[in-house]
């Protein structure tokens, strides 16, 4: 894997990490509970992808 496919893979972790936090935060508030589990739908299809392309 070259450098530029590295950087784009540690990003995308970054942000299924970000989405994965703050979805459970909204999950967890409940005034954004639809949203939230959203958020965790996408994280898991981040590191999915991440996870079909590394390996």
């Amino acid at each position: 894997m070259n450098q530029t496919a590295s950087t784009l893979m540690s990003i995308v972790m970054l942000a299924a990490f970000v989405l994965l936090v703050f979805g459970a935060r909204f999950a967890w508030a409940g005034t954004y509970r639809k949203q939230g589990l959203m958020m965790i739908a996408v994280a898991a299809i981040l590191v999915a992808n991440v996870l079909i392309w590394v390996l």
